[in-house]
């Protein structure tokens, strides 16, 4: 589990309920709007539909839970693991490592380990290896674009429900000032619901995405000049400082000591 996603939904979560219980002193039914809700959830949710193919939209779960679980290798455990597989593949042979492939639980190294040990050309293993990162960053990115579309449409259907809420007010202008605080309610209501969807979960949600997605295409970026290192027959040491290349400087010593 991703605990910086946990903490964050549960601190903005809590300052939510504070400042609410502040405000309303325990009356929360008036921050409850039927028509806000329809507005700004009901049109953000057509939006969707508008924007993105079905077979994406089916996906959603996945994006949640991209956000809430990371089980990716941090750049450190690619290191130490392409080490590893280098020390061997230089020691007893390629063909030492087909014993591994069964134990890597990452479907992309073992792909192109397999590759390696059969002596697939570098340039094709490259090719290959490269398309399966250029359709990892498609699916990525169509993740980001979900919670992109929130954040872009749902205050403007926010601001919809506030102009409808208003024309209904100056239509009851010189009437009933009940109704005329009831429609300015539903307006500023609508736009409340419309900041809150945007700006503390679609957006936050989707920056945090785009982030894994870059970690992601760093370790496998990392993975792929390894196994050609290895495959070539470098020296450990070349494989090592070839993979240190992505590491910040501050980082480097820690990874060659251990």
């Amino acid at each position: 589990m991703d605990k910086a996603s946990v903490i964050g939904v549960v601190f903005g979560l809590l300052c939510l309920l504070a400042v609410g219980q502040m405000a309303s002193k325990g009356n929360w039914m008036m921050f409850y709007s039927d028509k806000g809700l329809i507005m700004v959830f009901g049109g953000t949710i057509s939006v969707l539909f508008m924007a993105m193919p079905m077979e994406k939209l089916k996906c959603v779960p996945g994006y949640i839970k991209c956000f809430l679980f990371y089980n990716g290798k941090s750049p450190s455990d690619v290191v130490q693991t392409m080490t590893t597989l280098g020390e061997k593949a230089r020691r007893d042979g390629m063909l030492s490592l087909e014993s591994e492939v069964e134990n890597i639980d990452d479907a992309f190294l073992a792909s192109g380990l397999k590759m390696a040990i059969d002596g697939v050309d570098p340039d094709n293993i490259e090719a290959t290896l490269r398309a399966e990162i250029m359709a990892m960053q498609e699916r990525h990115g169509a993740g980001k674009k979900f919670f992109d579309l929130i954040k872009l449409y749902g205050p403007g259907w926010g601001l919809a429900a506030t102009l409808i809420g208003q024309i209904g007010m100056f239509a009851n202008l010189g009437g009933s000032i009940e109704m005329m605080g009831y429609m300015l309610a539903v307006a500023v209501v609508a736009t409340m619901y419309a900041t809150i969807l945007a700006n503390a979960i679609a957006g936050p949600m989707g920056d945090k995405l785009a982030l894994r997605s870059s970690e992601e295409i760093l370790g496998r970026e990392m993975i792929l000049q390894g196994l050609l290192s290895i495959q070539a027959g470098d020296n450990p040491r070349v494989t090592l400082d070839r993979m240190l290349a992505f590491i910040p400087i501050a980082g480097r010593d820690k990874l060659k000591a251990a």
